[in-house]
């Protein structure tokens, strides 16, 4: 593996669930993380989908959480038979589950009587494990390690989130820009884009095309956590665009 620079601080997403892979829902959570973490600057590095399959998830587990820097856990900490996370990630670090006595009582204001077994497997979190808040609904995550276990409903994984970011040590947020080339395929791009690219191999430089009734081209995006040297690669780029002839070239604001 090659050396992470001192300043990259990397994280993996892993995605539990079979829904997700069935497509009967649709992962929203990983766009969500990704804009979170490039905002503190930790850089998402590799994601997972992976069912509900004991060995599956903890073969993922142990590879993510030995790479990177952290992992993040979406899916699978529910009430029924199949939401298996919990189990999986104490098995991942050898140790027990235990029923948390803050989840405990916090169920019991809400459900008293109601509170029966399906309920109480949302308390169970790994040996030597923390909680992640949950200012949604609902019990909250944890954390054990280098990996955060949050829910897989989207609402209350963005909240949840808000509890994480604290706790990850920040890196140099990436900036990026973005430069619009119409009218001319990746076929005519590509040498003037891989001769910048090879010129700047700190740098993230990614092609995404686009076709509409108004016409085709691509986006050319331009990634670095030095703003002043993005700037410097960018006016390169819009250079050696030009000197290759293509000339329906700007550059344009991305929300």
């Amino acid at each position: 593996m090659a050396e992470t620079p001192p300043d990259r601080v990397t994280c993996a997403v892993l995605i539990i669930g079979d829904e997700i892979l069935s497509g009967r829902t649709q992962d929203t959570n990983l766009r969500d993380i990704a804009r979170y973490l490039n905002v503190i600057g930790v850089d998402l590095a590799e994601a997972r989908t992976v069912p509900d399959v004991m060995e599956e998830i903890v073969d993922a587990l142990n590879a993510l959480r030995s790479r990177y820097d952290y992992v993040i856990t979406t899916g699978g900490i529910g009430p029924t038979h199949d939401d298996i996370t919990a189990d999986a990630v104490a098995l991942a670090f050898g140790v027990e589950l235990e029923e948390h006595p803050e989840i405990i009582e916090m169920m019991t204001r809400r459900w008293g009587q109601e509170l029966n077994a399906a309920r109480r497997r949302m308390a169970r979190v790994p040996v030597g494990g923390d909680l992640v808040k949950n200012p949604v609904q609902g019990p909250p995550g944890f954390t054990i390690g280098n990996v955060f276990t949050l829910a897989g409903v989207p609402t209350i994984m963005r909240g949840m989130l808000e509890d994480v970011g604290p706790r990850m040590r920040g890196g140099r947020p990436t900036v990026s820009r973005t430069v619009r080339v119409e009218g001319s395929g990746e076929g005519v791009i590509a040498a003037p884009l891989e001769a910048v690219a090879k010129a700047h191999p700190d740098m993230s430089l990614g092609s995404y095309p686009f076709f509409g009734p108004d016409g085709y081209g691509s986006n050319l995006v331009v990634r670095s956590r030095d703003a002043e040297a993005l700037s410097s690669a960018v006016a390169e780029l819009v250079a050696a665009l030009r000197g290759a002839g293509i000339d329906n070239v700007r550059e344009i604001d991305v929300a």
